[in-house]
């Protein structure tokens, strides 16, 4: 109920003190006993006989409602509702009067507190509040809030306009007029220019170099490309940071002058030309001429060694070709255990079969069977795993089926937990690199040279198929890291467990012992170059800001009436000879900071270590060590931050959304992603998850289908069903119902599972989630 009317409305009640309770009564009784309204009357008589004035015309003063009006010896009279007293209520005196008379009166009714709508204002997302107040509907706060709701669940556009949804809406606020869809759009399109003038403002504000990764994608539903820019550092407070700033429509032809171009202008425009490090993309040809172009526009002299570091390559993906190259060699040798997934997965039937099998042997089904995609490897790695756990249940479910004829063998299985054991190192490897909310630089090199050793120790095995897929791998990762990549090399050198005296013990397992001296003594070199290029950096700004050259003396102003001019040019001299001497010692000063570190004794390897929180504690010590760590920490070494933009991009560039304009689309990606980083400040893990888009709807039971982030295939064929979307859907769910029916098809599955190769061949099926 809305307190106002609670305050105004004349009621009998216990608050009335003494006589005036039956005067409040006897008064309002005249409306009621009537039945008439002041407005519609011009004459109204109360019960002592006076005659109760209106008028057709409506009354706007708030006094009205607490006066009731009549004429008294052809006098207008106003007699107050609360203690029955009279007052004049001339038109010509107004109404004033008859207010200050209601803030003052002793019988005015005061909110009952038990009928107001108390709220909690909450200091934080995840529910934390501070205090209660009353609640006041503002029109223009919902509006915001229906669109940020829109943008962070990516809730389509038309839901505004939904009968279901403005029906709700009115149930809960009358008040609130819901918007239509392009007034909606305009709200998102102001928040996306808002989120993105405070966030040019935080790299503005960022003192340290800033990281950038891309990815070129193109979407299926569009056939349009799009590229997402994301910059990443370390904030004043040491947190690692990322923001995106572009989800760019590129139109054809996507060559490298075009995409440099993209990528030269957006650095321009959020100024960071000047402030970037380095830029991490996929390994191909036209990033390596990206790269090229770049370094030709960009200022060289503000980048890290005059642009020697500025290109990274993204190490999950040359990860992912190591891999696939050494399973191409052995895909035949596990075909069957694949056809076998292949099999009873195909139908809900064929897989309650599994599970009952599976049930019979006391084995539980807590995952269900994945098949793999040929552009993943490491779903390949999770179909073998989920697959062998299943192993007794293959050896007795085929029996069931005459048509399952593809039975692996127990050496496919032997094989395929070797090639399990073996890719769990580059599983987790990539699951690493691909953080974003920690330092990655670090613990690159370490596990590099973890991945090196395995791989020389799998050529021994004496599995012939291991020792071959063994061998290539090792050919494809000399190719790529030979050469360590000098951030690479100083980030291990930052990091306090390990330092130079570990990568020098290190580097016999990547290259030998005679190599291993050589790419160490270059390492050492690169090291001692980048730190005296932040020496002389940080000398140079002191200069600038403390203006020695020709710069104001502070002070100087107070007694340079007493001093002659020559005096005073050569008391500046003075002072410039003096800083030049300050300078020579803070320089060799710095050198012995670099050495003190080094020299320092190692932390434990094996302990947990929050790396830029041991730099923040420890700058006063080595304060251009923290410098240069502020800046290379904030690499990463995968484009997973600009690939996460494209996981729901697929959803964004949906059929129900393929219509709205790029910008639009760009405005929905930026404008979640920012939101989303604020949200996350402030919510626990627990809650973080309220905030997440809705990719499938499920029950709560339901919830473990759901493996570590996967999209599990419910069938063969829905599974076809969702990668093609609608321009096959009608075929093929003939397809379905009739593979779905309870009966079995005349036609051999094989044909089905080989029509679905077919189409996924056709099509990029980097857009079927299979993790």
């Amino acid at each position: 109920m809305n307190s106002t009317s609670q305050n105004h409305a004349p009621t009998a009640s216990s608050q009335d003190v003494g006589g005036s309770g039956s005067n409040q009564q006897n008064t309002d009784s005249v409306d009621q006993q009537d039945g008439t309204n002041i407005n519609d009357t011009d004459t109204v008589f109360d019960e002592d006989g006076d005659e109760v004035v209106g008028s057709k015309r409506a009354i706007r003063s708030p006094a009205w409602q607490h006066f009731i009006k009549f004429k008294l010896n052809d006098e207008v009279k106003a007699r107050c509702k609360h203690c029955s007293k009279v007052l004049g209520a001339d038109s010509k005196n107004g109404t004033k009067h008859l207010l200050a008379h209601y803030q003052r009166c002793l019988h005015k009714p005061y909110p009952d507190i038990r009928q107001s709508i108390l709220v909690q204002e909450k200091k934080k997302l995840d529910g934390t509040t501070t205090h209660v107040s009353n609640y006041t509907f503002n029109a223009d706060t919902s509006r915001k809030d229906l669109a940020e709701m829109i943008i962070v669940h990516e809730y389509p556009l038309s839901i505004v306009e939904h009968h279901g949804f403005r029906k709700f809406v009115g149930g809960l606020q009358p008040l609130f007029k819901v918007p239509c869809r392009n007034t909606i759009k305009d709200d998102i399109k102001r928040i996306y220019d808002y989120e993105r003038d405070k966030t040019m403002s935080l790299l503005a504000k960022t003192k340290s170099r800033i990281a950038v990764t891309t990815d070129m994608w193109t979407s299926n539903h569009q056939k349009k490309g799009f590229m997402a820019m994301t910059a990443h550092f370390v904030d004043q407070n040491w947190n690692l940071q990322s923001r995106i700033m572009r989800f760019i429509y590129v139109p054809c032809p996507h060559t490298s002058d075009v995409l440099a171009d993209i990528l030269y202008t957006t650095l321009c425009d959020w100024n960071l030309d000047r402030k970037v490090s380095t830029l991490t993309v996929d390994n191909c040809t036209t990033n390596d001429a990206i790269i090229r172009i770049l370094l030709e526009k960009l200022p060289l002299k503000s980048l890290m060694m005059n642009g020697d570091l500025f290109h990274m390559r993204c190490c999950a993906h040359i990860l992912n070709l190591i891999v696939q190259d050494g399973l191409s060699l052995i895909k035949f040798e596990i075909e069957r255990i694949r056809e076998s997934v292949a099999f009873w997965s195909a139908s809900p039937k064929r897989e309650q079969n599994f599970v009952t099998a599976a049930e019979q042997l006391g084995i539980p089904y807590s995952k269900k069977l994945i098949l793999d995609c040929k552009t993943r490897w490491n779903s390949t790695f999770l179909m073998l795993s989920v697959a062998i756990s299943y192993k007794e249940v293959f050896d007795r479910v085929k029996t069931r089926d005459s048509k399952y004829t593809c039975f692996p063998t127990e050496k496919d299985w032997e094989l395929a937990s070797e090639i399990c054991e073996r890719l769990q190192l580059f599983y987790e490897v990539t699951v690493m690199f691909s953080g974003s909310k920690y330092p990655t630089a670090n613990v690159f090199f370490p596990l590099i040279c973890e991945i090196g050793y395995s791989l020389r120790e799998w050529t021994k095995s004496p599995i012939e198929e291991i020792k071959m897929m063994a061998d290539q791998m090792v050919s494809k990762f000399n190719k790529y890291w030979s050469v360590i990549h000098g951030v690479m090399g100083m980030a291990a050198v930052l990091d306090p467990r390990y330092k130079l005296k570990f990568v020098e013990l290190l580097f016999p397992v990547l290259y030998g012992e005679e190599k291993a001296k050589i790419e160490f003594q270059n390492l050492e070199a690169f090291v001692q170059t980048l730190f005296q290029e932040y020496v002389s950096s940080n000398a140079s700004k002191k200069r600038k800001s403390e203006g020695f050259y020709g710069g104001s003396v502070p002070g100087s102003s107070s007694f340079g009436s007493s001093i002659s001019s020559g005096h005073r040019v050569g008391f500046k001299k003075l002072l410039s000879d003096i800083a030049s001497i300050t300078r020579d010692d803070d320089e060799s000063g710095g050198m012995s900071e670099l050495d003190n570190y080094l020299k320092e004794k190692l932390l434990p390897k094996d302990m947990e270590l929050d790396l830029l929180a041991w730099w923040k504690t420890n700058g006063i010590k080595y304060p251009t060590l923290q410098r240069i760590a502020k800046d290379i920490l904030a690499i990463p070494v995968s484009t997973v931050a600009s690939e996460s933009a494209f996981s729901t991009s697929g959803r964004l560039v949906s059929p129900h959304r393929s219509r709205l304009h790029p910008k639009t689309l760009e405005a929905l990606m930026c404008a979640q992603s920012w939101l989303l980083n604020e949200i996350r400040a402030t919510c626990s893990e627990e809650t973080e998850a309220y905030c997440r888009s809705v990719e499938f709807d499920y029950d709560v039971e339901e919830e473990n289908t759901k493996e570590s982030g996967t999209t599990i295939f419910p069938s063969f064929f829905s599974a076809i069903i969702r990668v093609i979307g609608s321009g096959y859907r009608g075929y093929l769910l003939k397809i379905a119902f009739a593979k779905d029916d309870g009966r079995d098809s005349e036609e051999d599955d094989y044909n089905y599972r080989n029509l679905f190769l077919g189409i996924v061949d056709a099509i990029d099926l980097e857009s079927v989630v299979l993790v």
